[in-house]
């Protein structure tokens, strides 16, 4: 498996229509989820056993009462790349089946 390829501008845009609810920051999009604190680690623990079979991770913030997930591609020079927003669908289907409520 090669370097991943960096996104143009035009690409990201695209790509960002495909993930309602994730903003994007530079090159890092990212999703706060309003979600129980026990449902929350729960998806953490799927959100880490699914990263670890695609060979990409999130950065996860977890508090109390949210959980917020933060994607780039670091091999990619910490660019966004087609991986992270394959990530970000992923990580929306494991949240939604932990019961989350969605902010948008």
């Amino acid at each position: 498996m090669g370097v991943p390829q960096p996104l143009t501008e035009a690409e990201i845009e695209a790509a960002m229509a495909g993930v309602p609810g994730w903003q994007r920051d530079g090159e890092t999009i990212s999703r706060t989820y309003p979600i129980r604190y026990h449902a929350a680690v729960a998806a953490i623990v799927t959100i880490a056993d699914r990263s670890r079979r695609v060979q990409h991770h999130a950065d996860l913030d977890l508090r109390m009462d949210h959980l917020r997930a933060a994607i780039t591609t670091h091999d990619a020079g910490h660019r966004l790349t087609e991986a992270d927003f394959d990530l970000a669908h992923r990580i929306d289907a494991i949240v939604a089946a932990h019961q989350a409520l969605p902010l948008d």
